[in-house]
């Protein structure tokens, strides 16, 4: 895996960056300023087509006309135009003096066969279904509870189940903001003191393969609900670790196995309200040694008024499934309930 800059130094960037964008705002005229940020959805249909179309991966040999490229997405070239002349406002794609469309790095980050594609992110975030759950998001805001479950008729997981094209959609989409979390979290962390690691609900272990392709010394034991059917085995293998890793086949509120020296838990506990977080954390208590750790992957939103991601999806969590982002001292107590001390907050 390559190297990525220090924390502090990519916080740094983040803070001008944040800067530069609250001065945006604040140089155009309240209204205009308000009306660019609601028009954002429309933004996100217009990458949304565009993921769809397979634009990306239609211009990944070069540069096309709209005519050519219209011919090879299946669309029509006038209204093709029109989505990429929005989107080259933006920088995803840009239009050549020639007329031709060509790939920015971020349209290429739109391409479905390279790393980090957030092709599949954006089919998520566009897709139907995502924009009709956040329909009811004033409802979650009125009752404190989540949303999803009242107008779906069953909880945020039970669904997935059951609407089994969205839930397709919907693992792949997180599945591709997962992948990009994977080196800032082994960069920032030396997991190599641990001689076995727990991954807790790990899906198919794409955390576990990066933390042992760096901890040569160490074992893991992935365990998840759906350990036999979700690729898990074929990933490993790929990874080149199947042999330092056991697999165990246990739901979220069951107790993981012992013997682990860390546990790590990643973007698990915000999905719960405070009662359902315990029970899992407390399951944990009782699998742990007493020396052992259990290590949380979470964003933890900072205070004031600062742009972070953690306080979008602190929103979506809460209309999907009624739990929330939690800020250090909320995390602090929530381990102290369930028998743990939290001794200490690693930025990525």
């Amino acid at each position: 895996m390559p190297a990525l800059p220090p924390p502090r130094v990519i916080r740094t960037v983040e803070g001008v960056r944040s800067g530069l964008q609250r001065l945006t705002r604040k140089l155009a005229p309240a209204p205009f300023a308000l009306l660019e940020l609601a028009q954002g959805s429309m933004v996100t249909q217009a990458i949304y087509a565009a993921a769809e179309l397979n634009v990306a991966d239609a211009l990944a040999d070069g540069p096309l006309t709209i005519d050519e490229l219209a011919g090879r997405v299946e669309a029509h070239p006038e209204s093709l135009y029109r989505l990429l002349r929005l989107l080259a406002s933006y920088s995803i794609f840009t239009e050549q003096k020639d007329g031709r469309f060509a790939l920015t790095p971020m349209g290429s980050a739109l391409r479905s066969d390279v790393d980090m594609s957030m092709r599949d992110t954006a089919l998520l975030m566009g897709h139907p279904t995502h924009w009709e759950d956040w329909a009811f998001l004033v409802d979650s805001v009125r009752t404190g509870e989540a949303s999803l479950p009242k107008h779906r008729g069953m909880g945020a997981f039970d669904y997935l189940e059951f609407d089994k094209e969205y839930g397709e959609v919907f693992t792949n989409g997180m599945g591709g903001m997962s992948v990009t979390e994977t080196l800032p979290i082994v960069s920032a962390y030396d997991f190599s003191r641990y001689a076995t690691i727990v991954d807790f609900c790990g899906g198919q272990g794409g955390l576990l393969a990066g933390i042992l392709e760096r901890a040569k010394n160490s074992r893991g034991i992935l365990v998840d609900p759906r350990i036999e059917t979700n690729g898990a085995h074929e990933f490993l293998a790929g990874a080149g670790v199947a042999d330092r890793v056991t697999v165990e086949n246990r739901g979220l509120f069951d107790v993981p196995p012992s013997g682990g020296d860390a546990y790590i838990l990643k973007h698990i506990v915000h999905d719960w309200p405070e009662h359902q977080a315990l029970e899992i954390l407390r399951n944990i208590r009782e699998a742990i040694s007493p020396d052992g750790r259990i290590l949380l992957m979470e964003m933890v939103p900072t205070p004031g008024n600062s742009a972070h991601s953690a306080k979008l999806i602190d929103l979506w969590l809460m209309l999907l499934v009624g739990g929330k982002e939690r800020t250090e001292e909320q995390y602090g107590e929530l381990l102290a309930s369930a028998g743990f001390e939290l001794t200490g907050v690693h930025q990525t």
